[in-house]
C-alpha cells in the first residue's frame, strides 16, 4: 500500500458507468456535498439512492454515474483534490457523530484511512488549493495536514477548541478558529514563531491564492460580513451593519398585510431587528485564482440567493445574481479548481436535495429530481412572543378549512433555522389532514446575532416560553385545534421542556434524540461536544443549579401527555441515557408512551430504511392522538 501512495495527484476516472435507479422513496434524502474535478467536467457527491449514503462520481451533463466503494459505513461528505487524483471522504461509523476520513482514488482504488482513528473524530476537511495537502482537525484539539502523495502527516498546532481553516501557500501561516459554539475567533498564526494575531470573530476564513490577504466571514456585527483583510487594512466586500437585504433581494409581501400584520393577526418587527424581511450572508466560496467569490445569502426568513462578486481590486463589486435557482434553499457551494464551474445543492418542499452546477451563465442539473406536483408549499408567519419579540414560522396546512389538528415541529441546534426545504414528514402529515407549524424560536440562526444569542444560559426560559407563544398564536389565528409537539436534538429537548413546563397544553408529543438532563448529557456526550456547548447551555459545574432547573427530568412528574421517544442506539452526541431515563420515568408513572430505538444509527437516521420506519411510526402515533 505504501508504494502506491506515491502516484501523482491526477484524476483517474472509473469504468462501469450506469444509470441510477429512478425510483425515489418519500424518505429519500437525495444528493448532497458536491465536489468538482479540477476542470469541472465531473462531479463527486454523496447520495443515498442505494439506501445508505455513499460517494458517487458523475460526468456533468450525463446521467451515467459510478459508485465509489468506501465500505459499508455511511458517508457524510466528499471533497475532490485540486489535482484531481484523490477523493477525501468523511465517514460516520455506526451512524454516530464521530467521523473518520478516508482517501480513495476517483476510480475506487487505494482506499485508506488517514484520520479519526479509535474513538477520535476528524472534521472540517479541506484540500489546500494547488497542493495534495488535506487539512482537518481531530477532536477540536489537533490541527493536521496529510500529504496524499507521500502519506506524511504533520501537526500544525494543538489547542483547546481549535479548528484548522487554512494554511498559506508558503506554509508560513495558518488560519485557526478557537472557541465554543457562538463565540469563536479566527486568528492568524505564524507557524515559525507561534505568535497569533486576531482576524475577526466567526467560523469561516481562507487565504487568497498568493497568501497576501485573508477572506473571512465576520460575525463581529449584528449581521455577518464578508471581509478582505490585508495586514491592518480591512475591506467589507458584502453584508455588514444593519439588515442588508442581499443582492437582488425583494422582501415581498408574503402573507403580510399592508399594515405590517400577517393574514392571521401576527405582527412584524417594525424596527427590522429580527431580520425576517432582510438577509444575511450564510457562507462563501472563492475561486482558486482569487478572482470571484460566490456568496450564499439567507433571505426572506429562510430562502436562498446566490451572487457572484468580482474580487479584482479594479473591479466594480456589482454582484451577479444567479437566477432562477432550482430550489428555494441552497447549500454546499463548491468551485472547480479552474474556476469554470460552481456546484451547489438545492432543495424545497417535495424536492429532495439535488446537485446542480452553474457555468457560463447556465444552471444545469447533475443529480436532482423536480419537486412533486402535489407538494404543499408553506407560508411564512410572523407573530409576537410573550415578551413582544417577533418570531416567525413556516406553516403547512391541508386544503380543507381550519382549524386543523396541528403539530408543532422544533428544529435542532438551537443555532439552526427552519427553512422551506425538503420535509417528507411534513408533506405526509398534511396529506393526513394534520397541519404543521415549524417555528424559529429565539436562539435560531438566520435573524442576526442578537436573536441567536437570545437563549444562552438563563435566557433559555424565554425559548421555552416561545413554545407556548406558538400555540397561542396558532389558536388565536384559527389554525389549530388539537395540538401535538415534536422536535429533534435540541428540538427534542425543547419538546420535553414544554411538556413538563406546560402540562395539558399538548395532546401528544414526540421526542427525537433530545436532551432530558443536562447533568447526564455533559457526563456522557463526546468531550469535544461538551466543551463546545458550555457557551450555549451553561457550565456543568458553575451553572449546575440553573442546568438542573432547566432539565426536563427535574419536572418529569408533570409530564402526562402521551409521548413517543425516538433515539439512535449509537448516538454519542445526545447519548442513549437521555432517552432511557425518560422512558423509565414514564413507565414508572403509567404515562402512555412508545419507545422507538434504532440499532446501527447515531444522532441522525442515515439509512433510508430507518427513515421509512420512523416516518411510518411517527405518522401512526400522531394520527392516533390528533385525528378523530
Amino acid at each position: 500500500m505504501s508504494g502506491q501512495l506515491h502516484r501523482v495527484d491526477v484524476t483517474v476516472l472509473p469504468v462501469g458507468w450506469h444509470s441510477p435507479d429512478p425510483r425515489i422513496e418519500s424518505e429519500v434524502a437525495g444528493n448532497w456535498s458536491p465536489s468538482l474535478s479540477p476542470d469541472g467536467r465531473h462531479v463527486a457527491y454523496v447520495s443515498d439512492r442505494g439506501g445508505v449514503p455513499a460517494v458517487w462520481v458523475q460526468p456533468a451533463g450525463s446521467e451515467l454515474t459510478f459508485r465509489v466503494d468506501t465500505g459499508p459505513e455511511p458517508v457524510s461528505a466528499v471533497r475532490w483534490s485540486s489535482g484531481g487524483g484523490w477523493l477525501a471522504c468523511q465517514i460516520a461509523p455506526g451512524g454516530a457523530p464521530r467521523h473518520e476520513i478516508w482517501l480513495v482514488r476517483p476510480d475506487g482504488t487505494q482506499l485508506h484511512q488517514v484520520a479519526g482513528f479509535g474513538t477520535g473524530t476528524a472534521d472540517n476537511m479541506r484540500w489546500l488549493p494547488g497542493r495534495p495537502l488535506l487539512a482537518f482537525t481531530e477532536n477540536l484539539t489537533t490541527a493536521v495536514l496529510v500529504d496524499a502523495v507521500t502519506g506524511t502527516r504533520a501537526v500544525v498546532t494543538d489547542g483547546e477548541l481549535v479548528t484548522l481553516l487554512d494554511v498559506d501557500p508558503a506554509g508560513r501561516f495558518a488560519l485557526l478558529r478557537y472557541g465554543p459554539r457562538g463565540s469563536r475567533d479566527i486568528v492568524l498564526r505564524d507557524l515559525s514563531t507561534g505568535s497569533e494575531k486576531p482576524v475577526t470573530s466567526g467560523e469561516q476564513a481562507m487565504f487568497s491564492p498568493g497568501g497576501g490577504c485573508v477572506y473571512a466571514l465576520s460575525l463581529d456585527g449584528e449581521f455577518p460580513s464578508l471581509l478582505r483583510v490585508a495586514g491592518d487594512a480591512v475591506e467589507v466586500l458584502a453584508g455588514g451593519p444593519g439588515s442588508d437585504p442581499g443582492p437582488g433581494s425583494d422582501p415581498g409581501p408574503g402573507d403580510l398585510g399592508a399594515d405590517g400584520a400577517d393574514a392571521d393577526g401576527g405582527t412584524t418587527d417594525p424596527a427590522g431587528a429580527l431580520g425576517t424581511l432582510s438577509g444575511e450572508i450564510e457562507t462563501f466560496a472563492v475561486t482558486a485564482d482569487g478572482r470571484t467569490a460566490a456568496v450564499l445569502w439567507n433571505v426572506r426568513g429562510g430562502e436562498s440567493e446566490v451572487a457572484l462578486i468580482g474580487l479584482d481590486h479594479d473591479g466594480d463589486r456589482v454582484p451577479a445574481v444567479i437566477a432562477p435557482l432550482p430550489g428555494p434553499v441552497v447549500s454546499d457551494l463548491a468551485w472547480s479548481f479552474d474556476g469554470s464551474t460552481l456546484a451547489f445543492t438545492a432543495e424545497g418542499p417535495g424536492q429532495p436535495h439535488g446537485v446542480w452546477t452553474y457555468a457560463s451563465g447556465t444552471v444545469s442539473r447533475v443529480a436532482a429530481l423536480p419537486a412533486a406536483d402535489d407538494a404543499v408549499r408553506p407560508t411564512l408567519r410572523t407573530f409576537p412572543a410573550h415578551d413582544g419579540l417577533s418570531l416567525t414560522g413556516w406553516l403547512f396546512t391541508p386544503p380543507t378549512p381550519g382549524p386543523h389538528p396541528t403539530v408543532l415541529w422544533l428544529h435542532g441546534g438551537p443555532e439552526a433555522q427552519e427553512r422551506p426545504g425538503h420535509g417528507p414528514l411534513f408533506q405526509s402529515l398534511v396529506n393526513c389532514g394534520i397541519a404543521v407549524f415549524a417555528p424559529n424560536v429565539r436562539g435560531s440562526s438566520g435573524f442576526g446575532r442578537s436573536f441567536v444569542d437570545a437563549d444562552n444560559g438563563a435566557l433559555r426560559y424565554g425559548a421555552i416560553a416561545d413554545v407556548r407563544s406558538c400555540v397561542d398564536y396558532l389558536r388565536s389565528a384559527g389554525v389549530a385545534g388539537r395540538v401535538g409537539i415534536m422536535g429533534r436534538s435540541y428540538g427534542g429537548y425543547l419538546t420535553l421542556a414544554a411538556l413538563t413546563t406546560f402540562p395539558g397544553l399538548f395532546d401528544v408529543g414526540i421526542d427525537v434524540c433530545g436532551m432530558s438532563n443536562f447533568s447526564t448529557f455533559y457526563q456522557h456526550t463526546e468531550p469535544w461536544i461538551a466543551a463546545a456547548a458550555v457557551s450555549k447551555y451553561g457550565d456543568p459545574v458553575h451553572d449546575a443549579d440553573l442546568l438542573h432547573d432547566l432539565s426536563p427530568m427535574t419536572r418529569i412528574d408533570q409530564l402526562r401527555t402521551p409521548l413517543m421517544v425516538v433515539h439512535g442506539e449509537n448516538d454519542s452526541n445526545v447519548p442513549l441515557i437521555e432517552a432511557e431515563q425518560v422512558v423509565a420515568a414514564l413507565s414508572a408513572r403509567g404515562v402512555p408512551h412508545r419507545y422507538l430505538l434504532f440499532p446501527g444509527e447515531g444522532h441522525e437516521l442515515l439509512h433510508r430504511d430507518s427513515r421509512a420506519v420512523y416516518l411510518r411510526e411517527t405518522i401512526d402515533w400522531l394520527s392516533t392522538h390528533l385525528l378523530p
